[in-house]
């Protein structure tokens, strides 16, 4: 088993997230990250979305956080990013800080 995977992520936070500054409901963050996932099944580029959707700061570089090992992410976001294949995308995640679409790059 790798002891590190190299991934991308989409982060779409809400009013009750942790961290969070923004001032939408759950409700429609859960929406927004449900458009997401749907653009991605369409082919949409992810680093595109993450630029253009992700309130991580690394939704600037396209969503890339690089390499992590475990005991670095919470881990519901960790246990998916590593049982993902390389060049696989998760499903929807909800962590403390919101909702999440994960891409495994290595």
């Amino acid at each position: 088993m790798s002891d590190q995977v190299t991934a991308s992520h989409i982060l779409i936070m809400h009013e009750e997230s942790e961290r969070s500054s923004q001032t939408r409901t759950k409700e429609e963050a859960q929406t927004v990250i449900e458009d997401v996932k749907t653009k991605i099944s369409d082919g949409t580029d992810f680093a595109e979305l993450a630029s253009e959707f992700s309130d991580c700061p690394s939704g600037s570089k396209g969503g890339s956080l690089g390499a992590f090992g475990r005991g670095q992410m919470v881990k519901i976001f960790e246990d998916t990013a590593f049982g993902l294949d390389v060049g696989e995308t998760s499903d929807i995640v909800e962590t403390e800080f919101g909702f999440h679409m994960i891409h495994r790059s290595a």
